[in-house]
């Protein structure tokens, strides 16, 4: 069956870009000049997805105002000239068909997953996760689906990360099938140095199937008290099979400052307007320290 359906987690407080996360959504933190949301939109969209949910909180309309249309810019910009700004902003918002729902309880990116059950129906979905952007030659929502396809089995996203890191993500069991395709067999989230199977943790993209919303339903909260979308994810595989894929591409992990300074500095390295002048900046700066 196509993959045709995304969705989008963004209902998190995002305590860790506290004091900005307070005011403004830390889904719509600029990555030079776009909404990090923006980048995930359009990864979904390349890797072609029609459908998009994004699962949003308290104080987060800013998310749905910006892919909506805006009459007041388009008015400006059309009188000014600014033709080029003008299609850029109708463009988003027709990129795809971007609907959606509040999580209305804090309660975990399983919870936030499982608000999606009637908008995924009976169809296999991808799952991008709103902290962490990708950027890759072959969108990783696109490279998922393509494992997908050939195995028609769920898939998650890995990355190997380091032992200081493993403990704060997920660790997962594997054999591997071929090349950057492994075959999961047990995953732990947030596991102590003792439990950790392997340093392969799912970052930020998983395609799953609609299976997973009865075991989401029936899931215990875990790790911080929340519904934990790897343990949710666990049990689908020990049921239908589970498939992991090594994808290509560098991910920031935008919960962190950290992530978003890096995030920032690649891009503005690549941006026709920034980049010679931040080259320039980065270069006297080396000097300086």
């Amino acid at each position: 069956m196509k993959v045709t359906k995304a969705v989008i987690p963004a209902a998190g407080l995002g305590t860790r870009m506290l004091p900005i996360s307070k005011s403004v959504p830390k889904e719509m933190l600029p990555i030079v000049d776009k909404p990090a949301i923006q980048y995930l939109v359009e990864e979904a969209v390349a890797s072609g997805i029609t459908d998009i949910l994004i699962v949003t909180g308290r104080n987060k309309e800013a998310i749905e105002n910006h892919f909506d249309h805006s009459l007041e810019y388009y008015e400006r910009l059309e009188k000014s000239g600014k033709t080029k700004q003008l299609e850029e902003l109708k463009a988003i918002a027709d990129m795809a068909n971007i609907s959606f729902i509040r999580q209305k309880e804090a309660r975990g990116l399983g919870h936030a997953v499982l608000c999606a059950k009637t908008f995924v129906g009976n169809d296999p979905f991808a799952v991008l996760y709103g902290d962490d952007i990708i950027f890759s030659n072959t969108p990783v929502t696109k490279q998922l689906i393509d494992v997908y396809n050939k195995f028609t089995l769920p898939v998650v996203g890995v990355k190997k990360v380091t032992e200081e890191q493993i403990v704060k993500y997920c660790s997962l069991k594997v054999d591997s099938i071929e090349d950057n395709v492994y075959r999961v067999w047990d995953m732990i989230e947030k596991p102590t140095p003792d439990k950790v199977f392997s340093l392969l943790s799912i970052l930020g993209r998983v395609l799953l199937i609609p299976e997973i919303f009865p075991i989401l339903e029936k899931t215990a909260p875990g790790a911080g008290g929340e519904i934990q979308l790897t343990d949710a994810m666990c049990a689908l595989g020990k049921r239908y099979g589970m498939l992991a894929c090594e994808f290509e591409g560098t991910r920031y992990d935008l919960g962190s400052k950290l992530g978003f300074l890096l995030a920032n500095l690649d891009i503005g390295l690549e941006h026709p307007e920034t980049m010679a002048e931040l080259r320039k900046y980065i270069k006297a700066a080396a000097a300086r320290f």
